[in-house]
């Protein structure tokens, strides 16, 4: 009977595909160099929201891997950055203090650039197989780029707006509507300040809706043609700006101030990248049950979030070992839950177990959070090139006014 189960045994793993048994060996090998590791992970610590799941991977990382996950609150990614480029600059090519960033857009589109990643990686973590390349393909395309492996994704975003449908019961739902609204209603619209990620994402919001052809974001700015292109959205917003939140003289610093804005009934309409907050907001009590979200006639704009490893990380064994986690159903389904995060898994929810797709079931994604046949088109992220740009651009025309 012994030597059955042996015989049995040994022909499954002859019958595994080599890739596949040599995959899980080298796995393994991570698992081990992991355990008993300290991850730095930089990223943004502007949210109470994300800070708690951030801690919440890092109970899941000691729990299950021993890994200790140290999260390094950052203002702006590009600190991140520029402490990886000073280390590389001074020949630190190994025993970096960056492990893993939250990372996407100009940030990965200049450490690629530069050669400061590690990988690529992303497509050999385990439940890799569990992420939606067909559906989601943000997943794999950052701002026009190929991520090549180089980053792994750990949440969809795509920007909707938020407004009190007791005192708004017909939100603008086109740029042209409102700009109608903000000049009608002097005070009561405002978006963060640039180079706020969130307010640079409102520009481009912009110029797609005013830009002749705004496919030639797809591309590279141009500097030849670049003014003319641009022309009719500072027109646009030369027209708005003295009618925003505090006569364009003062903005807020970036989502969760615009959020809170809406909360205290300053403006009327707020915004944010995850179509989830505003119900993940009504559920910590921090909005009133009236707030809904919309979105714009032709799309708004979307991406992916993800965590990427300087190629000097001390820890890269850890750092995979996180970034692997971050990909199981039970996180991304704790992400989704509007009481949590309510973001958007970037899993294929048809290739999970039937156990793992009840957790997403199972999930009220609340009464403020759209269906996703309800949020429309998702407009790509243009080029990286362009949010440097526009933001620069933003601050020289409106910038002194602060």
């Amino acid at each position: 009977m012994r030597r059955r189960h042996f015989l049995a045994a040994s022909a499954a793993l002859l019958a595994l595909p080599r890739t596949a048994f040599a995959q899980s060996a080298e796995w393994d090998s991570v698992l081990a160099q992991a355990r008993g590791q300290t991850i730095y992970w930089h990223a943004w610590g502007g949210d109470p929201k994300i800070n708690d799941f951030i801690a919440h991977i890092g109970a899941q990382a000691l729990a299950q891997h021993g890994v200790t996950v140290a999260h390094v609150k950052l203002a702006s990614t590009a600190d991140a950055v520029s402490r990886v480029l000073a280390e590389r600059d001074a020949g630190t090519t190994t025993g970096g203090a960056v492990d893993l960033i939250w990372i996407n857009g100009e940030n990965f589109a200049a450490m690629k650039a530069q050669g400061l990643l590690y990988g690529p990686f992303a497509t050999g973590l385990p439940n890799w197989g569990l992420v939606d390349v067909a559906g989601k393909p943000a997943v794999v395309t950052d701002f026009t780029l190929p991520t090549d492996g180089y980053e792994s994704p750990w949440a969809m975003a795509q920007l909707v707006f938020e407004y009190d449908s007791a005192h708004l019961p017909t939100p603008p739902r086109s740029l042209g509507a409102l700009k109608e609204f903000i000049l009608a209603n002097p005070g009561r619209f405002a978006y963060p300040q640039p180079p706020d990620y969130l307010g640079t994402t409102f520009l481009k919001q912009v110029a797609y809706g005013t830009l002749a052809e705004p496919s030639l974001m797809q591309m590279p700015v141009d500097d030849a043609s670049y003014h003319a292109v641009m022309a009719p959205m500072w027109a646009w917003l030369d027209a708005v700006t003295p009618a925003l939140w505090r006569q364009g003289r003062a903005y807020p610093a970036n989502e969760p101030a615009l959020g809170q804005l809406l909360a205290d009934a300053e403006v009327d309409i707020s915004f944010a990248f995850n179509p989830g907050r505003a119900s993940a907001e009504i559920a910590a009590g921090n909005l009133t049950d009236t707030i809904r979200t919309f979105t714009l006639a032709g799309g708004t704009i979307g991406n992916a979030s993800f965590v990427a490893i300087p190629f000097n990380a001390a820890h890269q064994a850890g750092a995979q070992v996180v970034a692997n986690l971050i990909l199981d159903p039970a996180i991304q389904a704790r992400a989704q839950d509007p009481k949590v995060l309510g973001f958007q898994t970037v899993l294929n929810l048809a290739a999970l177990s039937a156990q793992d797709r009840a957790r997403f079931d199972a999930l009220d994604l609340g009464v403020a959070t759209l269906a996703p046949a309800e949020l429309g088109p998702m407009l790509l992220e243009p080029h990286a090139t362009w949010m440097v740009r526009i933001g620069q651009d933003w601050t020289l025309r409106y910038g002194l006014a602060q």
